[in-house]
C-alpha cells in the first residue's frame, strides 16, 4: 500500500485539479514526508492562507474530493484526530534558528 500511495504522489500522477485547487489556495510550496508507515505534510503558504477556507473549496470540488476519497484508502487517521480528519497540525517545539 505504501508504494502504491509514492505512485500516486509520483510526478504527472496527482491529478491536475488537485494541484491547481492547492495553488489557488495560496499554497506556494508543498512536501509530504515519509518514514515508516508515517507521513508528515510541510506546506507553505501567502498571508491570509487558512485551512478553514481550503477544506471549504475542498469540500465543494468533486475532483478533489474525488482524490481525497481514493487517498482514504491509504492513509490511517491518528488516535486524536477529529472524525475526518486525515493531517493534523503539529505544533513546532524547537527551531535551530532560535538558539544562538
Amino acid at each position: 500500500m505504501i508504494e502504491e500511495y509514492r505512485r500516486w504522489h509520483s510526478p504527472g500522477e496527482v491529478p491536475g485539479a488537485v494541484t491547481r485547487s492547492i495553488r489557488a489556495a495560496g499554497i506556494t510550496a508543498l512536501d509530504i514526508f515519509l518514514t515508516g508507515n508515517r507521513l508528515v505534510m510541510i506546506l507553505d503558504a501567502e498571508e491570509g492562507f487558512t485551512l478553514a477556507a481550503k477544506g471549504e473549496a475542498d469540500a465543494a470540488d468533486a475532483q478533489v474530493q474525488a482524490w481525497e476519497k481514493l487517498m482514504w484508502r491509504f492513509q490511517q487517521a491518528l488516535p486524536w484526530a477529529k472524525p475526518g480528519e486525515k493531517w493534523v497540525e503539529m505544533k513546532r517545539i524547537y527551531a535551530l534558528s532560535q538558539h544562538l
